[in-house]
């Protein structure tokens, strides 16, 4: 980053930037390469091990999840956060609120303070998108959406930047979701978006299926899909969400985006305290295979599942692409904590 915006930075304060500020400044495509950018980076040993912590409360939780990026400038990140899902009936407030801080990894100084909404549903549809890329049939044209809220609606255009969809079934326990993603998506992309109210058909039906729910009961059981099929499990981000059967996920091959994460709040973690499976069972973590560590689908009737906790690596390198684009086109504002 060139000196003088460093230097303009730190005498005029902390960078603040909006929900639809930091939406402007980040495409499905910019954020799909920087995912698979960064995953490249820590399969080769480049990244720090993020960390992570959580609370939980009455009605919902908090998570914290923090990365250093090095490179010519460095930072520090730290996304904060909550979900309630009960929040839209009660308050008509979104699930999942939260800010994610960036730090000069050097100094120390608070250079952004940004909203996360924008980039938690980016970045994991993109996480899904590449490791759709490596993982799925290359001729995957038929999908299935299950659960059809931000997310659903965000990842029926990162798939489609990354495989020739032609028709997806949109599931939702709330039918109106489904139609509702239906519509919201006609002519947008070329890809027929059908609800559907049989979720066990539609996976049966599918080369690929991604889950993004709340579920706290599985959703797929073993059986439902066909062979050959990918499945994103996006849903489970604490311990106590489940969406795949433990049964089904001890009989396909297993990547996850953080085999310590999901160890202890992912779908994985559910077939280990089934007794089903040991972390040791799992074939990858996705940067393997982005680094070309491991190799990805290694046959075409391979049923494999992509457990998905997301992690702070994803909101790290997104969040300073956002950060380092504001800065460029003099976007948002500047507050100074110091006084």
């Amino acid at each position: 980053m060139p000196v003088a915006i460093s230097q303009r930075m730190k005498s005029d304060g902390t960078l603040l930037l909006r929900h639809n500020e930091v939406a402007e400044q980040l495409t499905f495509k910019d954020c799909i390469i920087a995912v698979e950018r960064i995953f490249r980076l820590q399969g080769e040993g480049k990244v720090p091990a993020p960390e992570t912590l959580g609370i939980d409360a009455s009605h919902g939780g908090l998570h914290v999840k923090a990365g250093l990026l090095l490179g010519n400038k460095s930072y520090i990140v730290a996304k904060a956060n909550t979900n309630f899902p009960g929040n839209w009936s009660k308050f008509g407030l979104p699930t999942i609120q939260g800010i994610i801080i960036i730090f000069d990894a050097e100094s120390g100084y608070p250079l952004a303070v940004l909203d996360s909404t924008d980039i938690t549903i980016k970045r994991t549809a993109a996480a899904s998108a590449v490791a759709a890329k490596y993982l799925a049939r290359t001729n995957s044209s038929v999908g299935t959406i299950c659960g059809c809220g931000q997310q659903g609606r965000a990842h029926v255009r990162a798939l489609s930047a990354v495989l020739p969809l032609k028709e997806i079934y949109a599931f939702d326990l709330n039918e109106c979701a489904a139609q509702n993603l239906a519509i919201e998506r006609a002519g947008e992309l070329e890809v027929a978006i059908e609800p559907v109210r049989d979720l066990r058909d539609a996976i049966q039906k599918s080369d690929i299926c991604v889950t993004c729910t709340t579920s706290r009961q599985f959703l797929i059981r073993r059986g439902d899909a066909s062979a050959g099929t990918f499945i994103a499990a996006v849903g489970a981000d604490n311990e106590y969400k489940q969406e795949i059967d433990p049964a089904l996920m001890a009989s396909c091959k297993v990547v996850v985006d953080s085999l310590k994460q999901c160890s202890v709040i992912g779908d994985l973690h559910h077939a280990i305290s089934a007794g089903l499976m040991r972390p040791g069972n799992v074939y990858a973590e996705l940067a393997e295979i982005v680094a070309g560590k491991k190799a990805g689908r290694t046959a075409e009737y391979e049923i494999i599942i992509f457990d998905s906790t997301g992690v702070a690596i994803e909101d790290a390198i997104t969040a300073v692409a956002v950060y380092e684009k504001a800065s460029m086109r003099n976007i948002g504002n500047y507050f100074n904590f110091g006084g």
